[in-house]
């Protein structure tokens, strides 16, 4: 069973298998008359000239000027200005980073936003992706978005109705092309170990954007090179997914130096608990055994960073009152 986009003449056609599940309106082009929420931008009065309405009216003065040519339809461009606006995009920031949108039709930016709330994306989240990587401003949904929502619902065999957290938590997704990236990542984790149980969820679909020759195969010879086997790295990666997003030289090296010179810990006790590399080094693992230092006690490493500071401190106390009545006796 798979899910298939279709574009027809007046619709999105999203087929489930031989079923059809959804139709989606294609948005045509509108009046010029926005059809912006209530709260977006007062509308400019129609016999200012271009010029002055644009670079005074339109344009926020704290942002970094952009430059508008007398090819721009005044008017047309006012509108378009108004619509980023109204999600929330840095209309200038936009069209430095994509300068198509200058050409662009209104409604062909509707479309992207229709396309992506039709996966049930809120317009607020929708905004904030859309200023992020504004060249989906411009792209084209058959050829580079529902491909991407296709592979995560049949490849990656995403629930329908997770595809929504799985882009908020992660907006790169749809601007990674399938088959040079998404594919070759899935079969790296699927080999990994990420099957069945362990299968890639909107929890870990952040994975999926990482380049399999620079990210993440690195990130499993480093582990492998302190001695560890390849399949003691799957399952600590498996167990905690997060180390695959760390950084070697900011993350691990840096952890992993403390945790052999400074605590003298056994590599044994980073299989057992390789959620270590998660937490910060000055602002709790360095802090809290020095703590324990200071009082010459020792704690595994899971008991020692799970738990809030109230909690640590509490079992501080208690070592060190238990300490106390064992030197008593």
């Amino acid at each position: 069973m798979a899910f298939r986009f279709t574009r027809l003449s007046s619709h999105w056609q999203v087929q489930f298998s031989s079923v059809m599940i959804l139709r989606l309106p294609l948005l045509l082009p509108q009046p010029l008359s926005p059809p912006y929420s209530s709260s977006s931008t007062t509308c400019l009065s129609p016999t200012s000239t271009s010029k002055r309405l644009i670079s005074q009216n339109v344009l926020n003065s704290h942002h970094s000027p952009t430059i508008i040519t007398a090819g721009d339809s005044g008017l047309k461009f006012r509108d378009k200005i108004l619509y980023l606006q109204s999600l929330k995009i840095n209309p200038t920031k936009a069209l430095q980073k994509n300068p198509d949108l200058r050409s662009a039709l209104l409604s062909s930016l509707q479309s992207i936003e229709h396309c992506l709330s039709s996966m049930g994306i809120e317009r607020s989240a929708l905004g904030r992706i859309l200023d992020m990587f504004p060249q989906l401003l411009t792209a084209d949904p058959s050829n580079q978005i529902y491909p991407v929502f296709e592979f995560l619902l049949n490849n990656v065999e995403i629930p329908f109705s997770d595809i929504r957290k799985c882009i908020i938590r992660c907006p790169r997704l749809l601007v990674s092309g399938v088959e040079n990236q998404l594919k070759p990542a899935f079969e790296f984790l699927m080999k990994l170990g990420f099957v069945g149980a362990n299968r890639i969820t909107c929890r870990t679909t952040v994975l999926l954007v990482s380049n399999v020759d620079h990210t993440l195969t690195p990130k499993i010879d480093f582990l492998m090179g302190l001695g560890f086997e390849y399949n003691e790295v799957a399952k600590m990666v498996i167990r905690s997914p997060v180390l695959l997003t760390f950084s070697i030289e900011n993350n691990f090296r840096p952890k992993l130096e403390y945790f052999l010179e400074e605590m003298k810990g056994d590599l044994e006790e980073l299989k057992r608990f390789p959620q270590y590399f998660s937490f910060n080094l000055e602002g709790k693992i360095k802090k809290r055994h020095q703590m324990l230092m200071q009082h010459r006690l020792s704690m595994p490493l899971s008991r020692m960073l799970k738990v809030s500071d109230g909690e640590f401190n509490a079992r501080l106390i208690d070592m060190r009152l238990q300490l106390v009545e064992e030197r008593q006796l």
